[in-house]
């Protein structure tokens, strides 16, 4: 969904209708055992609305129509109280018996007795789910999902003048479960609409992450500009599966010979797909354990397996995960380098989850990296920036970038629940050069200027603020705060060519022990000027130029209203439209 002054309303109107239409409470709810339940509904409205607690354990839901099961979830079902509610669909099975089988997984001693749950007093159905927003921490102009739990962006790519956002999903909670491709789609990279559900689990498996293509000269056989998408399967083991579109990537046909890569890893998974002008054919590059897999294929559908890379490279701390490979021009030079993406859980530089990164040479069935192996880079030096990737077949040849803004060290439990987790801002991926290393840089994309409005005096919930650096003699330090004596505070030392952000006492941070945190990012020489996008639950900080990037959440009890800048700089402050 994408969360805009003036477009909740409409989004929400748009998607579902609001919540005002007669609900009808399920009455026949048969209780089997102390651990089993059964209801009956005959639908005659479009959903189910199911009541959840978080608090609880996930109980294994199976909806039955005619005698087979069509759906299978896991949802935490209310025992004491309803956090909120989720939709399950019904729209398929109007007229005819629907019986909803929910077993429940724990033990049930230590909750009481499953008849007196709350959960039996509000199931009900409904013609509307309403989607209005009800929390103050949901962004102003950043991606979320209307309600659910969201990860890993997946799928990107741009085609007719949309851009394409899949992620990682749970319909049916606001913590990690029910791994589906949700779908938002958007003319401006900014402003996003919700299109529901693209990819949704099956006999193999959940839906984890992967990549999407538009196969413009038909290679695969299925169709010119056909969107050809490849995802993890992830059931007893984690196989890699395709999925074609032929309307512009509004829905999905699984491919009829799934899964089309396996291999005896444990941890293999997140496959991206591009195509390699240099070898006339398809790469594939997916992580497997910490090492990434390189594969080439000239259809799509039947894979060569060709190399590995990560052995002794890099940080191996933690898994890694949602690899990206393209070649980009080196800034200055007239040469182009490769970059290997390679996001990695744990073992981010302040804990947790983050972006590393490798420049190198690509020939279309090896890379190999130019820096020594004991070399670390990353992309962001935040604690909110991961799973990093870039659309396909972007205009103009541009590397458009786009993350996930949370940390797997507390991204469950975030103070949210309608929805939880959203994408950082769209950034174009460079290359430059600095002390005989190659690095990215990191620019915010293009289309946020068309974000501005007015200058303004007022330091606001959402708004950009620039920093132009006038000496380069001392430090600049830049604080935001409210009343509460909240305060994020930011500094740039030019003499240590370092950026610095505390959010220790930026707000709310109680929900996890691993949430207060400094961050320090080197700078790669001196920064003329910073541009930093406040929104009401985040901060991204950039140099102008892509030297530094860094993205933090931070939840304010209230919005941080005033601004202080210590040092010779000059601020303006833009109004986000």
């Amino acid at each position: 969904m994408m969360n805009y002054k003036k477009s909740l309303l409409i989004l929400a109107c748009s998607f579902m209708l609001l919540q005002t239409h007669a609900q009808s409470k399920v009455t026949e709810i048969n209780q089997l055992s102390d651990n089993h339940s059964l209801a009956r509904i005959t639908p005659h409205q479009r959903y189910l609305l199911v009541p959840i607690e978080e608090k609880e354990d996930y109980a294994a839901l199976k909806v039955i129509v005619d005698n087979r099961i069509v759906k299978t979830f896991n949802a935490k079902i209310a025992v004491d109280h309803i956090d909120y509610f989720v939709p399950v669909a019904l729209d398929s099975y109007q007229g005819k018996q629907v019986l909803l089988d929910i077993t429940f997984l724990n033990n049930r001693r230590s909750t009481g007795a499953v008849k007196d749950f709350v959960a039996w007093k509000e199931l009900k159905t409904s013609d509307s789910f309403d989607t209005t927003n009800r929390e103050k921490y949901r962004p102003a102009y950043h991606h979320t999902p209307q309600w659910g739990w969201m990860n890993d962006p997946n799928g990107l790519f741009y085609k007719d003048g949309v851009w394409h956002l899949y992620f990682q999903y749970n319909p049916y909670g606001s913590q990690w479960e029910n791994m589906t491709w949700g779908h938002s789609t958007s003319k401006d990279l900014v402003h996003w609409v919700h299109q529901g559900n693209a990819i949704s689990p099956d006999a193999l498996g959940t839906i984890f992450s992967g990549s999407a293509i538009v196969d413009k000269n038909n290679t695969s056989g299925l169709g010119k500009g056909t969107v050809v998408a490849m995802y993890t399967s992830a059931g007893k083991s984690q196989t890699q599966s395709l999925a074609y579109s032929t309307d512009d990537g509004k829905t999905f046909t699984k491919y009829a010979n799934n899964p089309v890569i396996t291999a005896e890893v444990p941890d293999f998974r997140d496959p991206h797909i591009f195509w390699n002008e240099d070898i006339h054919a398809w790469n594939l590059i997916l992580a497997a354990g910490q090492e990434m897999n390189i594969y080439s294929s000239k259809d799509l559908k039947n894979w060569i397996f060709e190399s590995t890379f990560g052995l002794g490279y890099g940080n191996h701390d933690g898994v890694w995960e949602c690899p990206d490979l393209m070649k980009l021009p080196v800034n200055g030079t007239g040469e182009a380098k490769w970059l290997l993406i390679c996001n990695i859980n744990p073992g981010g530089p302040f804990g947790g989850s983050a972006t590393q990164y490798f420049v190198g040479s690509f020939d279309g069935h090896k890379f190999t990296c130019e820096s020594k192996p004991d070399v670390t880079k990353w992309m962001d030096y935040g604690k909110d920036h991961y799973a990093t990737v870039t659309f396909d077949n972007a205009p103009d040849n541009r590397r458009v970038a786009i993350a996930w803004m949370s940390n797997w060290q507390y991204a469950n439990q975030v103070p949210t629940m309608q929805y939880r987790s959203s994408n950082s801002v769209p950034r174009d991926l460079g290359l430059f050069t600095d002390a005989g290393e190659t690095y990215v840089s990191v620019v915010p994309s293009k289309e946020l200027l068309a974000l501005r409005g007015d200058k303004t005096n007022r330091l606001s919930a959402a708004c950009e603020l620039v920093v132009d650096i006038k000496s380069q003699s001392k430090p600049t330090v830049i604080t935001l705060s409210n009343a509460r004596d909240e305060q994020v505070v930011m500094t740039y030392n030019p003499k240590d060519c370092t950026f610095f952000m505390d959010r220790t006492q930026s707000g709310n941070t109680g929900f996890s022990d691993m949430f207060k945190a400094k961050t320090i990012a080197p700078t790669h020489g001196t920064i003329r000027q910073f541009r930093i996008f406040i929104d009401k639950c985040s901060i991204e900080a950039f140099d102008a130029a892509g030297k530094m990037a860094m993205t933090n959440l931070v939840f304010p009890t209230e919005p941080y209203g005033r601004l202080t800048v210590n040092g010779a700089a000059k601020t303006t402050l833009y109004e986000l439209k």
